[in-house]
């Protein structure tokens, strides 16, 4: 059997209001357009998670309303800033058979890069841009069986390719 996981950093943040904590900012208009269509983008490829783990940042929680998506969305406190280690803990605890997990750089760029058997060849893979969305499929019957090396990468997105 196989699961597909879709990794996504959040969408642009606002950085207007200097009395917020960085865990309270939230996306600037351009985070907002980019979250929109990349949930239309997700969407038109059949790209669509049953399971959402979230960041429990303003930030991330508002790219996940943005993706217009209908899945449950779990919000973790272990998921902000986390660590690759921290991300595969979450991920093994996952059910679904489609999970979306949102974070934050540079974790989730380490995350995936620690997963994929191969990178894609896509120039902004290795910097993992706001709202970067890589799709790969796991050989694996159970959550908690995701290993490093293992995932085959389907798909990599960013919003500039689909929003200019």
């Amino acid at each position: 059997m196989t699961r597909r996981l879709i990794l996504m950093r959040h969408a642009k943040s606002s950085w207007g209001a200097v009395d917020l904590s960085d865990h309270d900012r939230p996306l600037n208009g351009r985070g907002r357009r980019s979250a929109n269509a990349l949930g239309v983008w997700m969407r038109a490829q059949a790209y669509v998670p049953d399971e959402v783990l979230c960041s429990s940042s303003v930030r991330t929680q508002e790219t996940a309303e943005g993706l217009g998506l209908i899945a449950p969305v779990t919000l973790l406190n272990s998921l902000y800033h986390a660590s690759p280690e921290a991300m595969m803990r979450a991920l093994r605890d996952a059910s679904g058979q489609c999970v979306l997990m949102m974070g934050h750089n540079p974790g989730i760029a380490e995350f995936a890069h620690a997963l994929a058997a191969t990178p894609p060849a896509h120039p902004r893979f290795a910097d993992y841009p706001t709202c970067a969305t890589m799709v790969a499929d796991l050989p694996i019957d159970d959550w908690a069986q995701a290993e490093a090396r293992s995932a085959e990468v389907v798909d990599f997105m960013i919003p500039r390719e689909i929003t200019a």
